[in-house]
């Protein structure tokens, strides 16, 4: 193989590379697309919000995420806080289509997943789908 060609393909793979890591990254900890849970196949109670984290024993960004999650639900106080490792209950993860850990997701009272987040969500986006919910509003 020519030393162009060789060059060319590696710039090639390079430009690929980057280009997908930066999608992953833009993509990364943003809000999906929602859903409805079966909240007694996780044990959640109705008519009360909850934050979900689906995290496994090796996650290393799932206790970032549990910290941050816990300080929004004693700020809140009128949502719970529930964690599901997948490493013990890996058919939640395939019920609930999570790919990856962290996934968070915030279950309105009414069983409906109000946010989705994969990876690590930005506390901003939390905070503004919290806000979304007319139970949370009403609470000071």
């Amino acid at each position: 193989m020519p030393l162009s060609t060789a060059l060319l393909t590696v710039g090639v793979l390079l430009a690929v590379t980057v280009a997908a890591g930066m999608l992953w990254r833009l993509r990364d900890g943003r809000r999906r697309a929602t859903g409805v849970l079966d909240l007694d196949r996780l044990g959640l109670l109705r008519g009360r919000a909850a934050l979900v984290l689906f995290s496994t024993e090796t996650c290393a960004r799932c206790p970032q995420v549990r910290r941050m999650l816990h300080a929004l639900a004693s700020e809140r106080g009128a949502v719970d806080v529930h964690e599901v490792d997948l490493t013990h209950r890996p058919d939640l993860a395939s019920d609930n289509r999570v790919l990856t850990t962290p996934t968070t997701l915030l279950v309105g009272p009414d069983a409906r997943v109000v946010a989705r987040f994969v990876g690590v969500p930005r506390r901003d986006d939390v905070i503004a789908a919290l806000d979304e919910l007319p139970a949370l509003q009403e609470t000071p």
